[in-house]
């Protein structure tokens, strides 16, 4: 008998959906409402020399990629303290779903990494003048993309479950403690050129807050219904596969 969608299982549609809608209604608002601003102070006086090219603090159709780069760079560090979390679970009720739970709330972070070093890189180009520079936050952030990748690496590497399981655990939670510091980085690093998004004056007025949040409350719906659809999907493979193998006994 099959079992039933549980009541997430049932919302992931319907959330999938409304982020399609709001992440539709914060690109529509970007380019219509949304003003084009003045970027956040760099150093020498708003001058700085990155990668061999001198960048001042004006930004023009370019910021538009603010208001995707930075919902999804928020998702991704969230759906990896998902992964901490089961991890830890894991790690104290030796339960495989929490590892499972896991490994999926990885694969979700992993996407919305790769989406956050894409338009980060584009940001770059635009800003910057470069495709890539060492700067604190970018750092890393790259490091926290190698963790996730070196996660999967970790286990394709083990055979056995149980230590495949417990390994990866651990690993997650290392992982995961690189997002904070990534997340930080630019109050810890001052002199960085990357500026301080949460502020307590944000800057932002409510134009450009909008759709700032309509974007981030959008991805954060695809990705709970991405990890919905994916975690009944691995768990019903699951539970095949252990039926195939009690049959075979």
């Amino acid at each position: 008998m099959t079992e039933k969608p549980n009541i997430f299982d049932r919302l992931a549609p319907a959330l999938l959906v409304l982020g399609a809608l709001l992440t539709t209604a914060a690109f529509i608002l970007n380019f219509t409402s949304a003003p084009l601003v003045q970027g956040a102070l760099l150093p020498d006086n708003g001058l700085a020399v990155i990668g061999g090219q001198v960048v001042t603090n004006k930004l023009l159709l370019s910021q538009k990629i603010f208001y995707f780069h930075m919902p999804v760079a928020v998702t991704s560090f969230v759906a990896l303290l998902f992964t901490a979390v089961f991890g830890v679970l894991f790690l104290v009720k030796r339960n495989s779903h929490y590892d499972l739970m896991a490994k999926v709330a990885t694969e979700v972070a992993l996407v919305f990494i790769l989406m956050t070093m894409v338009s980060g890189e584009m940001w770059e180009r635009f800003e910057w003048g470069v495709w890539w520079t060492w700067e604190p936050r970018l750092t890393t952030y790259f490091i926290l993309m190698l963790l996730v990748i070196g996660y999967f690496i970790l286990r394709n590497a083990i055979d056995d479950a149980e230590r495949r399981a417990t390994y990866a655990a651990a690993f997650g939670i290392i992982a995961f403690i690189d997002a904070p510091i990534s997340l930080m980085i630019t109050r810890l690093v001052p002199s960085g050129a990357h500026p301080v998004i949460f502020r307590t004056d944000s800057g932002l007025s409510t134009p450009m807050l909008i759709p700032l949040l309509l974007a981030m409350f959008g991805f954060f719906c695809l990705a709970f219904a991405l990890y919905r659809f994916r975690l009944r999907q691995q768990t019903l493979k699951a539970r095949l596969d252990a039926l195939k193998t009690n049959l075979e006994d």
